[in-house]
C-alpha cells in the first residue's frame, strides 16, 4: 500500500461520483493517490506509514510462536444486515488466528477492484474495515491493490492475512478432541448465512435477520483465562456447525453425538431456513465458535462464555465419543438418531 502524491498535482478523489478506473491499478500517480487518500488515510498506523512494499514489525514476546492465516472474501451482496465485506474481511481472518489460541497482532490486506466500481462505496467498505480493525486492536500494516476490467470482477474482492502470537505451551487443535469431552457453542447457529440469503431472496420477516460477524479473540481470551485446557476451538463458517464437527471428528479420530434440543437457533433463522429448505446446522456463521473442553470444565467454560457479550447464548450441545467411523450423529426430539454428514456440494455460494 505504499504511495505518495504531492497535493496539487491532481485533483482530490471524487468520493461521491467518482469510480475506479484502470489507472487506479496501474502503478502510477492515480494509484498512489487512491492509496494515499483512501486506504492509507483509513488504516493509518506507524507500520503502514513506513511506506515500503512490506512492513517491518517487532518480534513477539520471548517463547511465543507465530501463527498465520489467510482468507479471501467474495461475499455477495457486498453490504448486508449487520455488516459488509469490509468488516467481514477483518473478522474472518482474525478469528482464524484466534481459534488457534493465538493473540492476533497484525493484518495485511489485498484488494481486487473492478473498473467502474463507485469510489463512494469503496470508501464505505474501507472505513468499515478500518473501524473493525481499530475495534479489534489489530492494525492493517501492509497491502496491495489491483484493478481488473469491467465485467471481469464483481465490485470488490478482499484477501486478508493475519499474524498472531501463540504461547509456547498452548496446544489447541482439531486433533485434540477426546472421548468424554463436552462440545460447546458460543451462540445461535446460522445467523450470517441466513442474513445473506434473506437479502438475496428479498425475504421479509417481523424482525430483520442480522449477520453475527464479529471478532472473537476477546471472547476466546476470556474462555482461556477460565479454562486453560481447551482442547479444540473452531469458528463454524462455510458449511456451518455440521461441517466443522465432521472436520474435527475426522482430524481427532473420534465420533460426536449432539442433542438437537440443545443447539441454539434463533426462531427467525429457523423459520427462514424452513422456508428456504435449508438446515441451519449447515449455514455459515461469522461470529460464533465451537469449543471442545474436558467434561469437568464444561460448566466453567459456559460461565466464561456467557459472561461475555458475544457468548450470552452459549450452550453445551453434545459430547465426544469413541467411534472408529468418525460419525457425527444427533439425538432428535423424537428420541431417535440421525446422521449429520459432511456438506455435499455448495449450499450457499458467495457467503463470505
Amino acid at each position: 500500500m505504499s504511495g505518495s502524491v504531492k497535493k496539487g498535482y491532481i485533483r482530490p478523489l471524487d468520493l461521491k461520483q467518482g469510480r475506479v478506473d484502470m489507472s487506479h491499478g496501474g502503478g502510477g500517480r492515480a494509484m498512489a493517490q487512491l492509496i494515499d487518500e483512501l486506504f492509507a488515510a483509513a488504516f493509518a498506523n506507524e507500520y503502514l506509514g513506513q511506506g515500503d512494499d512490506g512492513a517491518v514489525l517487532p518480534a513477539p514476546a520471548a517463547g511465543e510462536r507465530l501463527v498465520i492465516a489467510t482468507d479471501a472474501h467474495v461475499v455477495s451482496p457486498l453490504f448486508f444486515p449487520g455488516g459488509d465485506i469490509g468488516c467481514l474481511s477483518v473478522h474472518g481472518t482474525l478469528n482464524d488466528v484466534a481459534v488457534m489460541g493465538a493473540r492476533p497482532l497484525y493484518l495485511a490486506a489485498s484488494f481486487i477492484l473492478e473498473e467502474g466500481f463507485p469510489l463512494g462505496e469503496l470508501k464505505r467498505i474501507v472505513d468499515s474495515m478500518a473501524a473493525a480493525a481499530r475495534e479489534a486492536g489489530v492494525p492493517v500494516v501492509t497491502g496491495d491493490t489491483k484493478v481488473v476490467e469491467q465485467g471481469k470482477g464483481d465490485g470488490v474482492f478482499i484477501t486478508t492475512t493475519g499474524v498472531g502470537a501463540l504461547a509456547a505451551a498452548r496446544d489447541i487443535s482439531g486433533r485434540r478432541a477426546r472421548p468424554g469431552d463436552a462440545v460447546l457453542v458460543s451462540g445461535t447457529m446460522g445467523d450470517h448465512g441466513t442474513a445473506i440469503l434473506s437479502l438475496r431472496e428479498s425475504l421479509a420477516f417481523e424482525t430483520e435477520i442480522v449477520s453475527d460477524t464479529a471478532a472473537l479473540h476477546g471472547l476466546i481470551e476470556a474462555l482461556l483465562a477460565a479454562v486453560p485446557d481447551v482442547h479444540v476451538l473452531r469458528d463454524p463458517t462455510r458449511g456451518g456447525l455440521a461441517t466443522t464437527l465432521n472436520e474435527i471428528a475426522t482430524q481427532s479420530g473420534v465420533g460426536i453425538t449432539l442433542e438437537e434440543a440443545a443447539i441454539p437457533v434463533d426462531p427467525q433463522v429457523e423459520a427462514a431456513c424452513e422456508f428456504l429448505g435449508l438446515d441451519p446446522l449447515y449455514v455459515a456463521n461469522e461470529g460464533k465458535l465451537v469449543a471442545i473442553v474436558p467434561a469437568e470444565c464444561a460448566e466453567a467454560a459456559l460461565a466464561a462464555l456467557r459472561a461475555h457479550p458475544l457468548g450470552a447464548n452459549a450452550a453445551r450441545i453434545g459430547e465426544i465419543t469413541e467411534d472408529a467411523n468418525h460419525f457425527v450423529q444427533i439425538r432428535t426430539g423424537f428420541g431417535g438418531r440421525r446422521m449429520v454428514d459432511w456438506l455435499s456440494g455448495e449450499q450457499l455460494p458467495r457467503i463470505c
